[in-house]
């Protein structure tokens, strides 16, 4: 394929300016269809168009970041791709991201596709890389740049080619799956033709659990914690640190959706013949419920698994009797754990009547929602901005947990507000750590209401003044 030549398309049908609907045209009427169906099957969207959150692509290329020997180029506008590297490195890459070109004649003549060519080929050196990922933004993605016409492989160096268009994946959490699920697929093919290389480090015997979610770095060995009572040790998770780690992870006897939108993930978990566990050991109820379905998932007896339970559950339930939370609070959020989080805090004593999530339903979160449920709590799927913001203003909470603008919104109406993000996913949520993470938060959180009621009324004259 290396002599193919990319048919031209119209510039002005691709550009950034022209709106979903028609960069969607675009893409199909270049060749793009195929793709789009997958993503659209794969990440479901809701009512309205899409959550409001950065670029999907920047979970794309976080994923390739925090990988080993795995060099990243973006193919996109130039205004895209200054904010995903800004972004990048806010969130601490250390490492450079890169990046091809293009003008009008280039995009239209398929140029771009040489330059790209070229760019992997200088980019795939063996003693530097395992992989090179190139990542299509949306205009190259709507002109239907064909990185599946990129060869596989160069010198040993695979080649990974996605669209992470933001007209076709919803969220940057869900981009997190779409190249770790191209890799795992990658590596199952590389396992079921031969021997591969082992992970680094040593590797526990017997059976593995593999996590499926990017969590905080204190939550696996604390699940490794909750596991040995039965036998069972952690393969590595996903998405993983480094290219061998794939072969790991495939290489266990459970895979746990600890994050439930990993679609295509969990799709090739399931293609190399691994069962799924949703959910996660969140609070009391929750870590009961995880451990008897990966006992009963890696065909454990039920004394190990009564053994596992007691040995944790007793200190779960000490931890959360002291540090209970009074509080009416909702949580909303685009991380993919806000299910989790809320089922912690309910358990610790708050009042929660709303949670919403950017992600979409799956099976593996129906017994998240269904534990809410039962105790009063709406679950919004692809929760919007507006959706989120009105289920705050009408519950009048003591606490919001969610997005930027919530928090925003919420300051505004004197009501105090913690970013899920910064403050929530950086803590701990699994085991006896999990149970005791999120009471200080919401205690200090709530503490500080008076101080916003004071605030409000010194600002009230200046407001009506602005608003005459």
């Amino acid at each position: 394929m290396d002599g193919a030549v990319i048919p031209p398309t119209k510039l002005e049908s691709a550009s950034c300016h022209g709106g979903k609907a028609t960069m969607q045209a675009s893409a199909r009427a270049a060749g793009k269809s195929g793709m789009l169906d997958k993503l659209a099957m794969d990440y479901p969207q809701g009512p309205h168009d899409q959550p409001q959150s950065m670029c999907p692509a920047f979970g794309s290329l976080r994923v390739g970041l925090r990988m080993r020997r795995v060099a990243t180029i973006l193919s996109g506008s130039a205004c895209c791709v200054y904010g995903l590297t800004f972004t990048s490195h806010f969130y601490g890459a250390r490492r450079s991201v890169g990046y091809v070109p293009f003008d009008s004649e280039t995009l239209v003549t398929g140029q771009l596709f040489e330059d790209i060519r070229k760019a992997v080929r200088e980019t795939a050196r063996p003693d530097d890389y395992d992989a090179v990922v190139i990542i299509n933004l949306c205009v190259p993605t709507a002109s239907g740049v064909p990185l599946d016409l990129l060869p596989k492989e160069i010198d040993g160096v695979r080649i990974i080619g996605i669209d992470v268009p933001g007209f076709g994946v919803p969220t940057h959490a869900e981009a997190k799956d779409v190249l770790a699920g191209a890799m795992l697929k990658y590596a199952r093919g590389e396992a079921e033709r031969g021997a591969v290389a082992r992970p680094r480090g040593p590797i526990a015997e017997g059976k593995r659990v593999s996590l499926i979610g990017e969590l905080f770095p204190a939550d696996p060995p604390g699940v490794a914690a909750l596991l040995a009572p039965m036998g069972l040790s952690l393969a590595p998770g996903m998405p993983a640190r480094e290219w061998r780690d794939l072969y790991g992870a495939l290489d266990c006897t459970v895979a746990a959706a600890v994050h439930p939108f990993y679609t295509a993930t969990i799709r090739e978990f399931v293609a190399a013949g691994r069962p799924i566990v949703g959910s996660a050991p969140v609070g009391l109820d929750g870590t009961a419920d995880w451990l008897d379905a990966i006992g009963k998932a890696a065909d454990i007896g039920g004394a190990a698994i009564d053994s596992a339970k007691a040995k944790i559950l007793p200190a779960i339930k000490g931890v959360l009797a002291s540090n209970q939370v009074s509080a009416r609070m909702v949580v909303s959020g685009y991380e993919g754990s806000e299910l989790l989080v809320a089922r912690i805090l309910i358990e610790a004593g708050a009042t929660i009547p709303y949670v919403g999530t950017a992600l979409p339903r799956t099976e593996w979160s129906n017994a998240d929602r269904e534990w809410l449920e039962a105790r009063g709590t709406h679950v919004q799927y692809r929760a919007s901005l507006e959706q989120d913001v009105g289920a705050m203003r009408e519950v009048k909470p003591d606490l919001a947990v969610g997005t930027t603008p919530l928090v925003q919104a919420a300051k505004e109406a004197g009501i105090p507000a913690v970013y899920f993000t910064n403050m929530v996913s950086a803590r701990p949520l699994f085991g006896v750590a999990g149970a005791a993470s999120l009471a200080a938060i919401v205690v200090a959180q709530t503490a500080g209401r008076e101080r916003f009621s004071r605030m409000i009324d010194f600002f009230a004259p200046l407001q009506e003044s602005a608003a005459c």
